[in-house]
């Protein structure tokens, strides 16, 4: 039966593996924004657990303190206690003192495991943000590819797609149709102009020069 379960989780598990590299394939920056969203809630579980951390550190920092200040308050009465012949507060005083000693010491073992803790989860968090910052330029630099793919993809399309050439090219050719015959219109209407202009002075001039002549 163990063996039954374990090959459907395995077969499961493969399907949806498969679905994911085919789901990466098809979209791998869709694929991407989904990874980077995982290792963005990884990383602030982390940046929660040094926040948590640092006050556990504090807390022990405090523990610690308090605890040796005792220790040595109740050495002090211990010792007041002794020299006034005061046994049975002196025997009070003298436990105390170890019970709060042993404390501190003890704190004090925790409190240096926390600060290394507290090092250890830094660098983490650290590496990860930085890992995680890598994996946006990254984002970046694959948006980019992908947007000059698309525009390549594009223009091929409507430049030089053989599939559907007639389409395709059509709308480039119509545009460059159109821009051949409004300059042919505007050179035919400057030379006809130019035409016009040059002829009326040319006779002119002639109406001039028979005018002098019959003069």
């Amino acid at each position: 039966m163990t063996n039954l379960f374990t090959r459907i989780k395995n077969t499961v598990m493969a399907d949806l593996y498969e679905t994911l590299d085919k789901k990466e394939q098809k979209n791998p920056i869709a694929m991407l924004n989904q990874y980077l969203r995982e290792c963005e809630l990884e990383t602030e579980k982390v940046r929660k657990l040094l926040e948590r951390q640092h006050q556990l550190k504090d807390q022990f920092t405090r523990e610690f303190h308090q605890a040796t200040e005792m220790a040595e308050k109740r050495g002090r009465q211990a010792e007041v206690a002794q020299k006034a012949g005061e046994a049975e507060l002196y025997q009070f005083a003298a436990q105390e003192q170890s019970h709060f000693a042993e404390r501190a010491s003890r704190l004090k073992d925790a409190l240096a495991n926390a600060v290394k803790q507290q090092d250890e989860l830094e660098h983490k968090y650290e590496d990860m943000k930085h890992k995680l910052k890598d994996m946006h330029i990254r984002r970046l630099e694959l948006m980019g590819r992908e947007n000059v793919t698309r525009a390549h993809h594009q223009m091929d399309q409507v430049i030089e797609n053989t599939t559907y050439s007639d389409k395709s090219y059509s709308r480039f050719s119509e545009i460059e149709s159109y821009l051949d015959r409004v300059e042919q219109q505007v050179n035919s209407s400057y030379y006809r102009n130019t035409i016009d202009g040059r002829i009326a002075e040319l006779e002119k001039e002639m109406k001039k020069q028979e005018s002098h002549s019959i003069s």
